[in-house]
C-alpha cells in the first residue's frame, strides 16, 4: 500500500487514456481516483487492472440512493479491491450506517468516506438546493453525522479542514479536492488550497487533477509536491 498522500484524479474520458498516464507514474507516488466519468466508459474492469498493477485506488462515485441500493454498491466496490469509497452524507444516517454494515461484511474492508458538499459549491447556491446559507455549519453537521455512523472519514474543502480536524478528532480521515499546486489554474474548483497549505490545516490526502495529469512530466510534479511537502512540515 502506497504511503504517499497525493491520491491523482483520473480526469480522463477513456480507460486506455488512463492506463496510458497510470504506466507514467509509479504506485508508490501516488494513489489514484477513478471518478463517476471514467467509470461510466471504461466499468469495473479498468479499476481490476488499476488495482493489478499496484496503485491504490479511490472510486470516487459518491452513491446516494435508498440504504439497500448503496449497501449493494458498496459491497461490489470492495469486491474490486479498492482502497477507498465514498457515499453523500445527505443519504442520511439509514444510508451511511447500511454502507458501513456492507463493507464490513466481505473479506477486503476499504476506506469508507462521506461527501459532505462539493468543493465545486458556492456558498450561495445553498439555499438554491434548501440548505442554510452557512457553508462551514454545514459541513461541521454533515461530517458529524458521517462519524457518528462509524465511517473513516469524510471528503471536504481544505478550507474547511481546520475547523473540523478540531471537532472529529485525529484518526477521522479528511480528504480534500481542489488541491491547486502554487501557480495553477483553479479550473472549476471554487474552494482551493496547495497541497503544503492543505497539509496544515489538518487534510490527510490530498486530492489532484489537472496539474499532475495534463503535465508534460507527471512524476516531476509528483516529486515537486512530495518535496514541498517534506519541507514545510
Amino acid at each position: 500500500m502506497s504511503e504517499s498522500r497525493i491520491i491523482v484524479a483520473l480526469d480522463f474520458a477513456e480507460a486506455s487514456d488512463a492506463l496510458s498516464f497510470a504506466m507514467r507514474v509509479r504506485p508508490s507516488e501516488c494513489r489514484l481516483k477513478v471518478g463517476l466519468e471514467l467509470f461510466t466508459h471504461a466499468g469495473p474492469s479498468l479499476v481490476v487492472t488499476l488495482v493489478e498493477q499496484g496503485f491504490d485506488v479511490f472510486l470516487d462515485m459518491k452513491y446516494h440512493d435508498i440504504p439497500s441500493t448503496v449497501a449493494r454498491a458498496c459491497a461490489a466496490a470492495a469486491r474490486l479491491g479498492v482502497w477507498m469509497v465514498n457515499v453523500h452524507a445527505l443519504g442520511g444516517p439509514r444510508m451511511l450506517a447500511a454502507a458501513r454494515e456492507a463493507i464490513e461484511k466481505g473479506g477486503h474492508r476499504p476506506l469508507l468516506i462521506g461527501v459532505t458538499l462539493l468543493t465545486s459549491h458556492a456558498e450561495e447556491e445553498l439555499t438554491q438546493i434548501g440548505l442554510a446559507a452557512d457553508m462551514g455549519a454545514q459541513v461541521k453537521r454533515l461530517a458529524a453525522l458521517v462519524q457518528g455512523a462509524g465511517l473513516d472519514g469524510v471528503v471536504c474543502a481544505a478550507t474547511e479542514a481546520t475547523q473540523l480536524r478540531r471537532t472529529v478528532g485525529s484518526d477521522f480521515k479528511l480528504i480534500t479536492p481542489g488541491i491547486r499546486p502554487s501557480g495553477s489554474a483553479a479550473d472549476d474548483q471554487r474552494r482551493t488550497m496547495t497541497p503544503i497549505d492543505a497539509v496544515r490545516a489538518g487534510s490527510d490526502y490530498l486530492v489532484i487533477g489537472r496539474p499532475v495529469t495534463r503535465a508534460p512530466d507527471p512524476m516531476a510534479v509528483l516529486s515537486a509536491i512530495r518535496q514541498e511537502l517534506a519541507a514545510g512540515q
